[in-house]
């Protein structure tokens, strides 16, 4: 019995071995190759449209000269077909299948060389998209892969169905969305606006070019954590379930989340944060005379923790709800409020609940400072 086993196992082992080494024969000498090149001027367009799928690497080089490379293998390569051509300035680039059949089966990958300034206009059924070291107008959509963007400067609108999006050492402005995956960028001048509609997005060494850029970031995921490093024109930052980060930020924060904790650890303006169910930690830095400073954070249950200056000019305004089980609610401050526990309202949201209410002016009352959660404490510190 046992002798029949071990020969069996050697029987499937030998099969396997065979089978590599087929495959990979077919995919190394019986790969489908294209290679055309094209002389262009700087300025001009890369229209890419895969309707085969596949993957597509774009890189820049200092030669006014498009090269355009494909590779194609898998079951139904020979049925593949590819246009390669030049309209003036502007390369075109499309594949589709001969045959109409339902199931097709074919791997191809594409990598273009483009002149440093050019454009880029693409569209893919699926595959990883990668570009760098160029300047231009970057647009595109993939039905399903990774967006990699690299040492580029320009504009930039992409789009991916299901896959990451990473953008590293970039001076962008536009937009990047995802419909499923991560969003990850690192040293960026500009501004992108992130939107992911299910994954976390992580921002570090991002820097706005125009001082004067009144936009901010606007960042959104379905469901995930939200980091943003600096965010110097402002930050507008909205997750429905997952926590928030801020760690320097100017101008404004608006930051919102359905379920998490959100801490901004240095903003130099007004803020407004808001959580469904978590704590909310803010400190706010920089000359408490300039701009505007209004401070509004409400959770839903949880604490709060607010640090401002103390030459703050502002209104304060603390609201803390509560029902039996939470009697032991506190305001803790380092300014002299008025408080007021047990008070009622008379309305249908305030059934079986009271509130602690804490009140102050402080510095003239020129800014409008809010706090509302229910079950938790507030700490309002001197910083």
């Amino acid at each position: 019995m046992k002798k029949s086993l071990v020969f069996g196992m050697f029987l499937i082992a030998v099969f396997i071995i065979a089978s590599a080494f087929r495959f990979a024969g077919r995919t190394g000498e019986d790969d489908k190759k294209l290679n055309k090149e094209f002389n262009v001027k700087p300025g001009g367009k890369l229209n890419l449209d895969l309707n085969t799928g596949g993957s597509i690497q774009i890189e820049g080089w200092e030669k006014d000269v498009v090269k355009v490379a494909a590779t194609i293998n898998g079951d139904d390569a020979e049925d593949v077909e590819f246009t390669i051509d030049q309209n003036g300035n502007d390369v075109n680039v499309t594949s589709k299948y001969k045959t109409r059949e339902k199931s097709r089966s074919a791997n191809v990958k594409l990598f273009v060389t483009i002149p440093k300034k050019y454009n880029v206009d693409y569209q893919t059924m699926g595959g990883t998209v990668s570009i760098s070291k160029a300047k231009g107008s970057f647009e595109g959509q993939t039905m399903g892969g990774e967006i990699k963007l690299s040492s580029l400067k320009g504009k930039v609108e992409m789009k991916t169905m299901g896959g990451g999006i990473n953008i590293k050492n970039c001076d962008l402005d536009g937009k990047v969305e995802t419909m499923g995956g991560a969003i990850d960028v690192d040293d960026l001048v500009g501004t992108v606006n992130l939107s992911t509609m299910g994954g976390s997005i992580k921002q570090s060494n991002v820097r706005s070019r125009n001082s004067e850029d009144r936009n901010g970031v606007t960042i959104s995921t379905m469901g995930g954590e939200i980091i943003v490093d600096e965010a110097m024109n402002g930050a507008k930052v909205k997750t429905m379930g997952g926590g928030i980060t801020v760690n320097k930020a100017a101008k404004f924060v608006e930051a919102e989340t359905m379920g998490g904790n959100i801490e901004i650890k240095e903003i130099d303006g007004k803020v407004k944060a808001t959580t469904m169910g978590g704590n909310i930690e803010v400190k706010m830095t920089g000359n408490p005379a300039s701009g505007d400073r209004e401070v509004y954070l409400r959770s839903m249950g949880g604490k709060v923790y607010l640090t401002v200056p103390e030459k703050l000019s502002m209104d304060v305004e603390i609201e803390i709800g509560y029902d039996k089980k939470h009697e032991d609610v506190k305001i803790e401050s380092d300014f002299d409020l008025k408080l007021m526990k047990d008070v009622t309202k008379n309305d249908s949201k305030s059934y079986n609940k009271k509130y602690l209410i804490g009140t102050g002016s402080f510095n003239g009352g020129k800014n409008k400072l809010t706090i509302k959660t229910f079950g938790g404490d507030v700490h309002l510190k001197k910083g």
